[in-house]
């Protein structure tokens, strides 16, 4: 397995072994609390050193996925990991109370918070520009937030909104919004009826690791989001940076 793990990946091999047993513990293939392969077993596998191997499984530690017994070997650790599904989100709540996200958090067992980190008129990035038919160098509002479940920050949300939508609005002030924006939308006449979703993984841009506090060299699920209203009006703009060890996604057809 050694020379065809040589010729398929450029990645360093202690990158290899750590995604490969990332991989079973997420996958359930090593449930919690079972001993992992040893040292020997992944030498077998993957031709590593016995250093190599230390820091495969020093990543996983730093990552919550794996806890070393002395003396007994390395054995999975229950996984954080949640499944989220964003088109149960869509919606403002009805009585303007908790977002559906963090009710169904709580639901689990979870607490759940967000923390607004600024407001302000920008430029938007181009795919923005283009959802909301923007000229060149024209701004809009952009409301930033972090998403917290039990105090560990897993999601990094940009909200766009046209700024003829957001003036004369609470969207435009520095502060929480009870309902959020699409509350204040919805009171306007502009409910949001339909949602565009575009999921990719990448790596994390240095502001999105820092605020998720990425443990290790782990792509984030970057989620860009259009929301159209009555008319089909684009009506908010949303990028979505979920950190990759605490998400995943799922969606019903």
């Amino acid at each position: 397995m050694a020379d065809e793990h040589e010729e398929e990946s450029v990645w360093p091999v202690q990158d290899q072994i750590a995604a490969y047993l990332r991989d079973g513990i997420l996958n359930g293939d090593f449930p919690p609390g079972e001993k992992l392969p040893s040292s020997r077993e992944l030498h077998g596998m993957f031709g590593a050193a016995a250093q190599t191997i230390r820091n495969a499984i020093t990543i996983l530690e730093k990552e919550g996925l794996a806890y070393t017994r002395r003396g007994a070997g390395v054995y999975a650790r229950q996984h954080r990991q949640r499944t989220m599904e964003p088109a149960s989100y869509k919606n403002p709540p009805g009585d303007g109370g908790k977002y559906q996200w963090i009710a169904a958090a709580e639901q689990k067992g979870l607490s759940a918070k967000s923390e607004l980190l600024s407001v302000g008129e920008v430029v938007p990035p181009v795919a923005i520009q283009e959802a909301f038919s923007l000229s060149m160098g024209e701004v809009a509002l952009l409301r930033r937030q972090v998403l917290y479940l039990d105090d560990q920050p897993c999601e990094l949300v940009e909200v766009y909104i046209p700024l003829d939508l957001a003036q004369g609005t609470p969207i435009m002030e520095n502060q929480k919004i009870r309902g959020g924006v699409g509350r204040v939308l919805t009171e306007a006449g502009l409910p949001p009826l339909r949602c565009v979703d575009k999921v990719a993984a990448r790596w994390p841009t240095p502001e999105q690791a820092s605020a998720l506090r990425m443990p290790t060299k782990l792509p984030v699920l970057r989620q860009f989001r259009v929301t159209y209203s009555v008319d089909d009006k684009p009506i908010q703009a949303e990028i979505m940076a979920k950190a990759g060890h605490l998400y995943e996604l799922r969606y019903d057809f």
